[in-house]
């Protein structure tokens, strides 16, 4: 199931999305939250007449960094032995179509396309076999990087935690396999990321268990897995568009902070 977050005439929903064809997909309004027991309404509603938004909104996001070889070494790094987190903040995440604000502090601005893991209930040390029960489904990031401050700075707040920092969408879906799982990103266009999830170091089970044993997990949290390799700069104008297969497109444009 694909499961959207809404809003329409100033209300705001969960819906189920329905349809193939990019012109013909509807929302079949949610009774209740995704994260317990829930009933479709029946009232559907075509998606092209309501706002995407984010569609969770996240307590936390727990971020993994150099989780692709062949990322850290673009960078200049070595793959970490054991699984290397940090955090965006919630104010960081904005929807499908809204805008990626150019940070007046930087100069460099990158693109980091990533799977992004939706926690579907509260947990803790969660066992490697018991993944699945606490996961919702997936959905598409953009881990949006102030390159030269990241540089600059060695600790990370500013540089991957400023506003609109972490798009997120167009929905989440429950019904993927994540283990091998094309991811790519386009900007204007043009190719820029191409990989596999199945070219990840620790693989998703691995990092929920990582970070499970330091903390709990809450409905809504949204884990970022790390990017393949092939990021590179953005500027203000350009259509940066993250696509997962199985999963769909997030598409941003970056502007200049007002």
């Amino acid at each position: 199931m694909r499961i959207a977050r809404f809003s329409i005439d100033g209300n705001v929903a969960f819906g189920a999305v329905e349809g193939d064809q990019p012109d013909e997909l509807v929302l079949d309004i949610i009774k209740g939250i995704p994260f317990a027991d829930f009933e479709l309404s029946g009232t559907k509603v075509p998606l092209s007449k309501v706002r995407l938004l984010p569609p969770v909104l996240p307590n936390k996001v727990v971020a993994f960094g150099r989780n692709y070889a062949e990322h850290a070494r673009e960078l200049g790094n070595e793959a970490p032995d054991a699984p290397f987190a940090f955090f965006k903040p919630s104010t960081s995440v904005i929807g499908p179509g809204d805008a990626i604000q150019y940070p007046s502090f930087s100069e460099e601005l990158h693109h980091e396309a990533e799977l992004a893991v939706v926690i579907g209930r509260m947990c803790r040390e969660v066992p490697r076999d018991r993944v699945k029960d606490v996961v919702l489904g997936y959905t598409c990031a953009n881990d949006i990087t102030a390159r030269d401050v990241q540089r600059r700075e060695k600790q990370w707040a500013r540089a991957k935690g400023f506003d609109s920092s972490c798009p997120l969408g167009p929905w989440v879906e429950t019904d993927v396999d994540p283990s091998d799982l094309t991811i790519q990103l386009t900007v204007n266009g043009a190719q820029r990321q191409l990989g596999r999830t199945s070219e990840m170091i620790h693989p998703v089970e691995d990092l929920i268990v990582n970070i499970s044993e330091a903390m709990t997990l809450l409905p809504g949290d949204v884990i970022l897995t790390g990017t393949p390799a092939g990021v590179g700069p953005l500027n203000v104008g350009d259509e940066v568009a993250v696509t997962i297969e199985g999963i769909g497109t997030l598409t941003n444009k970056v502007v200049k902070r007002g």
